[in-house]
């Protein structure tokens, strides 16, 4: 993979990033969305691919991407496919300011020493290369804007960014809920971005230890014969696209 094209966890910490403030918006859940992130970028340089609600490595092949490249290695130790959810909801100490850090040295943010308080040093980023800021939010409009399908990329990114709750950060107030709407929606075009979503959500609700439940038996299972009571659906979850197949084989990139 080639240095000339940022990445999708780059772009999302770009849009995280408040230009007034220097911090970044939702940072917990932004990690998960960073995690995340990398997968759907390997997924795209065709190194992992999704099979059922698990991530399996079909080339083990080094991107030339460091930071990917070590989440490839831990990801191919494992050995056997590992479910996205528990990916995502592992330890990832540091991994925001890797990418603030690796933003710095390639000149998109500057770091600007600070106090909380008067005491507590910070460190707060602010984006030196607005027009990169500005390009990646243009997609992202312009898809909600125009309706039509996004590429790949840009589907993820969408998808990422509503999970990890950047719509209000982006489209925000009643005027934006329209287009925090059809963010949401735009993750119907890329079905790794909706699994890799999906797991960022499930991992902040606290169901990451529980695989996915199946529909409930035609039998009655209740005093009386019965149903249980269904879960209603959440508005805000983000539909996703069946799956053919077991898994999507990648082909050498």
């Amino acid at each position: 993979m080639g240095r000339s094209r940022r990445t999708i966890p780059e772009e999302l910490l770009l849009l995280a990033l408040d230009p007034a403030t220097g911090t970044t918006a939702q940072p917990q859940s932004l990690d998960l969305g960073l995690a995340g992130a990398q997968l759907v970028e390997l997924a795209l340089a065709g190194r992992i691919a999704p099979d059922g609600d698990r991530i399996a490595v079909v080339m083990p092949r080094p991107t030339g991407d460091p930071t990917l490249d070590s989440a490839l290695e831990l990801l191919r130790r494992r050995g056997s496919p590992v479910r996205a959810v528990h990916w995502i909801g592992g330890p990832r100490l540091g991994l925001r300011q890797t990418y603030l850090s690796h933003l710095e040295r390639c000149g998109m943010v500057h770091a600007v020493a600070g106090q909380m308080c008067g005491v507590l040093p910070t460190t707060r980023y602010q984006a030196t290369e607005t027009a990169i800021s500005r390009e990646i939010r243009s997609r992202l409009d312009s898809a909600i804007r125009t309706g039509v399908p996004p590429d790949p990329r840009t589907a993820a990114l969408a998808a990422l960014a509503h999970a990890v709750g950047l719509g209000k950060h982006l489209y925000p107030g009643n005027e934006g809920r329209s287009s925090r709407s059809r963010l949401r929606d735009l993750i119907r075009h890329d079905p790794m971005g909706g699994l890799v979503a999906h797991a960022v959500m499930d991992v902040q609700n606290g169901v990451a230890a529980q695989p996915r439940r199946s529909a409930a038996p035609a039998g009655p299972t209740g005093p009386g014969g019965r149903q249980p009571a269904r879960a209603v659906a959440d508005p805000d979850r983000i539909p996703m696209q069946p799956r053919r197949g077991s898994m999507a084989r990648a082909v050498a990139h």
